[in-house]
């Protein structure tokens, strides 16, 4: 049995120690279980019941019993201990002495060449030399802030990249613009260009940065998007994607190599989708210094799409959130001014790229005001949370920002020897958002940490939303995060009394709104509400998106009629700042009581045996009592059928003994039952569909199978395809046959009209003749309106060739056409055209343009109307 202080042994012994480890920590959370039962192939999650924050355990026990340091990547690719094994050997084969007997190292970056034509040197911890160069707020779009510091500072560091070796890696900004310039020059030579989608579907790597950039300068959108996390669930993922993708009309997939394979399996289901590419194949890296020079689109204001972000989808589908360039640079000018950012503060990050928090607060933040930032991936964080802390060490960072789980997790699995030398001191600002805030994780982080020099009013929660850009609300600096301690009356009444009491419930205040934008709470009516009244949460401000994309009928629905936007959370003000309670879709309303979930899954995670953090609460109507039922699903490791049903029984008096009212029904479910976002917030709506389905328990199924599934699914989609394409040819020469049979007897008819009249008439009945016959119908509203009319000028816009027939079909009235003059060139056009009476315009000479108007008058002076297409092309 390999021992702390030699490597693992043969592949057995080896398999045998991890089962041995496994079994060991699924016995510690599931007291009674046989630590023997563990087999080889178990999944971590579906079998055992270990989530991936408690697979992060298990990995660190087995570092420290083998003395192999395992790769991020673990984490999210091996699934069952078997897998795990083989993990551990080939770290073990590949591994240098200096790897074995360590976890993360702490000290300085290691830099690694790549991003400049030399690697660089490593720096001591502290500020980089010289203050940042901040951009003008001239700028209109993120394509003059890189362009900007481009030029002003083509050498300075701008992002250093954790790599998945441990090294960093200096991106530059000259480096990153002419990466940029690449990937856009490749993307137009893909067709890409204004206004087209592309997804990005990557990790936190160097390709990323370029990549987004890249599209911008193409003058197309970038739509970041998730990748595919465990390889367990790749079912589950790819359909939730393909939704996306289809929405978005996205024309490219930018992705890795690992998973070309699943992204060329969506194309199936995404008919926009012309091709799936790496970074790689699209745009190899030249290799060249200096400033490439970059054909920017001429037209790019700060009214154009810069992002489309997609919503978590934690109460509903995802929808796509459009931002223009303008909503971003004010969002991030409002937190430059809100946080009081500094030309010598340094950030680190480990936030996903694809999420806003960590591609907009980040990244795009600290670009725009020339702060570097150090950046690992969300992986590097949770296979050993000490790096983040280890990281603001190194790079004497002044500001981060987090999620709540990430500060309880710090606190609750960082050992004191990962603190060896950590010094906290340098943290200005330490943003905690995205999720519920909750007090004991603000006051168990800033004990745990203050011995390592964190200042506790270094903590600073903030509220914002995706469709707010990425922030709305901050707390002011150097103050410790206020906590408003209300009655437990707060609810029936809706009303927050302040109250000393024990059971009293506690909010925390998320600050107030940021510069330049407005909050307000209003009740069911949009009336505003006075302090400590509980209602809707509204704002407004430049930072508000441009809708949600291709969906008006969602983007109406959030917006007021004098220009707010409803959150879809419950809050209050207290002294100006906001306190959110809860979602408003989310809330469950029982016999009169408003239940908030997240207090009821609170009160449930709570209860030894449910899995902590894998929770859903929500509402079921219940049409013969009039009211909703409360419905709690939780995840336990419990198997026994007493166990279950003790477990059922405490559950039901918990929520009752402090929400005041039962739980109507408590479903005990399987671990990973409970449906997440890729942020890791609980999907309510989706895990209900999922219960009212009865589908809790089934599980995603082996990977085999779900690869299988994926696989027929292709095929049936591009068995659909091709059904399409056969309809559609068969339809194309069906309509040919009949313009071949129709068009002689109407072009004889036309050339034998004494008069124009007579001319029309013909191709006005042709033309209802032609819409039966190719079993179109066409309708037209408003004709009482033109019955009668004096003579007008009826003006459409182009849509295709068969606007004219259309028209023709519709109207009664006996119309002349203003023609585009290259028209009457064509054979049987120009018949048509000449005997019809219809006029020959030439839009590209002005004296023509003038003379064909006179033409337009003296048409209506002798009591015609005319019909225009004004713009005169289809694009």
């Amino acid at each position: 049995m390999p021992d702390a202080t030699s490597p693992p042994g043969g592949d057995a012994a080896l398999q045998r120690r991890i089962l041995e480890l496994v079994g060991q920590l699924a016995a510690e959370l599931r007291p009674g279980s046989a630590a023997a039962g563990v087999n080889p192939d178990d999944s971590l999650e579906r079998d055992l019941g270990l989530s991936s924050l408690e697979q992060v355990e298990l990995l660190s026990r087995i570092e420290r019993a083998t003395g192999v340091r395992v790769p991020d990547s673990v984490l999210g690719t091996a699934d069952t201990p078997a897998e795990l094994a083989r993990a551990v050997a080939d770290a073990a084969a590949n591994a240098e002495p200096a790897d074995r007997h360590s976890a993360a190292p702490l000290g300085d970056p290691v830099p690694s060449p790549g991003a400049g034509p030399e690697p660089r040197e490593t720096r001591p911890p502290g500020p980089l030399p010289g203050a940042a160069t901040v951009a003008p707020d001239s700028a209109e779009t993120l394509v003059d802030v890189l362009e900007r510091h481009a030029q002003a500072s083509p050498d300075r560091p701008h992002i250093h990249l954790r790599e998945d070796d441990g090294r960093e890696r200096t991106l530059t900004y000259a480096w990153l613009w002419r990466r940029s310039a690449e990937v856009a020059a490749a993307l137009r030579g893909r067709g890409v260009g204004q206004r087209d989608t592309v997804a990005i579907m990557l990790r936190t790597e160097a390709a990323f940065f370029p990549v987004f950039f890249g599209t911008l300068l193409a003058g197309a959108v970038p739509v970041p998007v998730y990748p595919p996390f465990r390889p367990d669930r790749i079912a589950e993922y790819a359909r939730r994607q393909a939704g996306i993708l289809s929405n978005a009309g996205v024309r490219l997939l930018v992705t890795f190599a690992e998973i070309e394979r699943l992204a060329a399996l969506l194309r199936s289901r995404v008919p926009t989708l012309s091709a799936v590419v790496t970074p790689e194949a699209l745009a190899p890296e030249s290799g060249g210094e200096g400033l490439r020079p970059a054909r920017r689109p001429s037209w790019l204001t700060g009214g154009d799409p810069a992002l489309i972000q997609y919503t978590s989808g934690s109460t509903g589908q995802p929808k796509g959130v459009l931002l223009t360039h303008a909503n971003l640079l004010a969002n991030i000018r409002a937190f430059r001014d809100g946080l009081d950012l500094r030309p010598d503060d340094v950030a680190v990050s480990w936030l996903p790229l694809y999420h806003d928090m960590g591609l907009i607060g980040a990244w795009l933040g600290t670009l725009y005001t020339g702060i570097p930032v150090a950046i690992m991936s969300p992986l590097a964080f949770l296979s050993r949370p000490a790096r983040w802390l280890q990281t603001i060490h190194a790079h004497r960072a002044t500001l981060s920002v987090a999620p709540n789980f990430a500060f309880d997790l710090c606190a609750a699995k960082i050992a004191d020897d990962e603190l060896a030398g950590v010094d906290l001191g340098s943290l200005r600002v330490l943003l905690n958002g995205s999720e519920a805030i909750l007090p004991r994780t603000l006051t168990r982080f800033a004990e745990r940490f203050a011995p390592v020099g964190l200042r506790p009013d270094a903590l600073r929660p903030v509220y914002g939303l995706a469709e707010c850009s990425v922030g709305l609300a901050v707390t002011p600096p150097r103050r410790f995060p206020r906590v408003d301690r209300v009655s437990p009356t707060f609810r029936a009444t809706g009303r927050a009394e302040p109250s000393t009491e024990p059971d009293a419930l506690e909010f925390v205040s998320c600050g107030a709104a940021l510069p330049r934008h407005d909050l307000r709470v209003v009740d069911e009516h949009g009336a505003r509400l006075g302090e400590r009244r509980e209602g809707r949460v509204q704002f407004r401000g430049p930072s508000a998106m441009a809708g949600y994309y291709r969906n008006p009928a969602a983007t109406r629905a959030v917006t007021t009629g004098d220009g707010w936007l409803d959150t879809g959370d419950l809050g209050y003000l207290a002294a100006g700042e906001l306190h959110l309670t809860g979602r408003r879709k989310d809330v469950i309303i029982k016999a009169g009581r408003n239940i908030y979930p997240h207090e009821a899954e609170a009160v449930v995670a709570a209860v030894d045996g449910v899995r902590k953090g894998c929770v859903a609460a929500f509402g079921v109507p219940d049409a013969d009592l009039g009211t909703e039922r409360l419905v709690v699903v939780a995840e336990t490791r419990a198997a026994e059928p007493p166990r279950r049903e003790a477990l059922r029984r405490e559950i039901v008096d918990r929520v009752a003994g402090v929400l005041g009212v039962p739980p109507d029904t408590v479903v005990l479910a399987r671990p990973g039952a409970v449906l997440k976002t890729s942020s890791g917030k609980v999907r309510r709506a989706a895990t209900r569909d999922a219960w009212r389905a009865q589908a809790l328990d089934r599980g995603p199924g082996s990977r085999a199978r779900q690869w299988a599934a994926l696989v027929g699914e292709a095929a049936r989609g591009h068995g659909r395809r091709a059904a399409d394409f056969l309809l559609r040819s068969v339809y194309t020469l069906y309509m040919v046959g009949l313009l071949v049979v129709l068009t002689p007897p109407l072009w004889l008819a036309v050339r034998a009209s004494r008069r124009p009249p007579a001319a029309r008439h013909w191709l006005r009945r042709f033309a209802r003749i032609l819409a039966a016959a190719s079993l179109s119908r066409v309708t037209a509203s408003g004709l009482e309106h033109v019955r009668g009319l004096e003579p007008a000028v009826f003006v459409a816009n182009h849509a295709s060739f068969a606007d004219a027939v259309v028209v023709l079909a519709a109207l009664p009235a006996d119309l002349r056409f203003a023609a585009k003059s290259r028209l009457a060139t064509y054979p049987v056009l120009k018949t048509l055209i000449r005997r019809a009476g219809y006029l020959r315009i030439d839009r590209d000479a002005p004296s023509q343009r003038v003379e064909g108007a006179d033409h337009v008058r003296a048409a209506l002076a002798a009591g015609e109307s005319m019909f225009v297409f004004p713009e005169g092309r289809f694009v």
